[in-house]
């Protein structure tokens, strides 16, 4: 069994005895998994050798939420809220699915770009109207594959019509518009949980590196039998229930008018607030909201840089911390971040709560967003016995970066170093699964030239009908903007403070 032996190196662990304080030592690899952690280790005769001195040794990073389907939509758009930018990244008015030569390098791009800068697992909440496709999906693993990487990979369901998962769109969509919107018989429950038991059984756990997570869209989006459905079968199969909750103004008028409460509460209702629920953005929750997640022990994929660019507002992650609840971080799909580094949201998210108030002692600090960065990732992922820190027995999944390079110099605290100064720039090797996936700067698993050339050669016939989309679907945009306008205005009972969510009443 092929053993690779780091020597000599600083290392983060990000286990529970030693958080994010580094420590001198060796870590030895055996096959897949870290055999010993230690000083003065030894490693058998054809063991790879690599010299630590000058290199910092840490987990991999786990992106805790992104899309695939937006990966060549990066660069594409912005001054655009949730409501209208989705009406072009995911248009109401479809064409044919993208073809699977450019689906499998759409999912490669990500991969490739995600371990060269330290993302060595990643929960792909893949999305591919209008049907589900066993075939489909098994491209996107295929390309995962391929990669190196470790991934969680869903196929989102929902299968509510839009126009029913929105406040007041019934009422400003003029008749002619919503006619435009027959989008076939939703899917059911049976039918889902169908197609999800065939992605169990012939996808689930390949390679040992790739499994499958149910992911029904938003609760306004997906019926209560689908959403119960769903969360009986993520149990069953020990998955992450991985779905999107409160991220703008509009979804939280949408709880209040839908259902007289917010969509937390909603939730909770039907039982559906668990361990095994992970809730993307979490934005528009209030004291109540957080008091029932952090009960449930649910966890949250905090976007920080999608969350700003989409205008959504920012998390109140310290209060969400303080009530219980496990925080990974997400980049969110590219199209609405434009880069899949979550060295960028570490920054990002280590600099945005210090908005949160004038309360300073309150501010996230460095070392709970590394800790955000790997280990809680991992729990929301439902992986912390397999990765997210260094630890005898788990996934050696990790990176080496090189602390003789700008972000450490000087060298000061690493975890402050990592989180306000580090872009992935200093990384030298990945490591996955016991694999080295990258060394010296280059990817081994693909030929990283020649999937940009094919794709400089194929994507640009993709976005010119992609535009052509765009065009078609624009005659919604002011309706979105005006639910938009609609939607800001409503008091919904809780109000921003400087970033972050303060129930009306208790400043009363």
């Amino acid at each position: 069994m092929t053993e690779i032996l780091i020597r000599n190196a600083t290392i983060v662990a990000m286990d529970a005895g030693h958080g994010a304080a580094p420590f001198p030592g060796d870590v030895l690899v055996e096959g897949e998994t870290i055999k010993a952690i230690g000083e003065a280790l030894t490693a058998s005769p054809d063991a790879r050798i690599i010299d630590g001195q000058g290199k910092l040794v840490m987990p991999g990073l786990v992106n805790a939420h992104t899309h695939s389907s937006e990966t060549f939509l990066r660069g594409r758009y912005e001054r655009m809220p949730l409501e209208i930018w989705l009406l072009y990244a995911y248009p109401l008015l479809m064409n044919d699915p993208i073809g699977e030569r450019l689906l499998y390098l759409r999912s490669l791009l990500l991969a490739m770009e995600s371990l060269r800068n330290g993302v060595t697992t990643f929960c792909d909440d893949f999305f591919d109207p209008p049907r589900h496709d066993l075939d489909r999906l098994a491209t996107v693993f295929r390309a995962y594959d391929d990669a190196g990487i470790r991934a969680n990979v869903s196929s989102a369901v929902m299968n509510v019509h839009t126009l029913d998962a929105l406040p007041f769109a019934r009422e400003v969509m003029p008749a002619e518009l919503q006619a435009l919107l027959d989008f076939g018989p939703p899917m059911t429950a049976n039918a889902y949980i169908d197609y999800c038991r065939s992605a169990f059984s012939s996808l689930h756990g390949k390679s040992g590196r790739l499994n499958f997570m149910i992911a029904p869209s938003a609760p306004q989006r997906c019926s209560p039998d689908l959403m119960a459905a769903c969360m009986d079968l993520a149990v069953e199969k020990h998955v992450p229930f991985h779905t999107h909750i409160l991220e703008t103004k509009t979804q939280a008028v949408t709880g209040q008018m839908l259902h007289g409460k917010s969509l937390i509460a909603y939730m909770h209702d039907l039982g559906l607030l668990k361990r095994n629920t992970t809730i993307a953005h979490s934005v528009w929750v209030s004291d109540d909201d957080m008091l029932l997640m952090g009960k449930a022990g649910v966890s949250v994929a905090h976007n920080a840089v999608s969350n700003l660019k989409l205008g959504a507002g920012i998390a109140p992650i310290r209060r969400l911390l303080d009530a219980g609840v496990t925080i990974g971080l997400g980049t969110d799909g590219v199209s609405s971040n434009d880069t899949s580094r979550v060295f960028d949201v570490m920054r990002v998210a280590g600099l945005v709560h210090s908005a949160a108030g004038p309360d300073y002692e309150t501010w996230v600090a460095a070392d709970e967003i590394l800790t955000m960065a790997t280990i809680g990732g991992a729990k929301t992922a439902l992986l912390e016995q397999v990765t997210g820190s260094l630890e005898v027995g788990k996934a050696a999944d990790l990176l080496i970066l090189d602390l003789r390079n700008y972000p450490f110099m000087p060298l000061n605290d690493i975890a402050k170093h990592l989180v306000y100064s580090e872009n992935g720039s200093s990384i030298e090797t990945v490591i996955v699964a016991g694999r080295i996936v990258m060394e010296n700067g280059r990817l081994k698993t693909v030929d990283e030239q020649a999937i940009f050339d094919e794709i400089a050669e194929l994507v640009p016939a993709y976005l010119a009908e992609h535009a052509d989309l765009e065009r078609r679907n624009s005659v919604f945009e002011p309706i979105m903007a005006e639910i938009h306008r609609r939607a800001t205005r409503t008091d919904i009972g809780i109000n921003r403070y400087q970033g972050d969510v303060v129930d009306r009443h208790s400043m009363s």
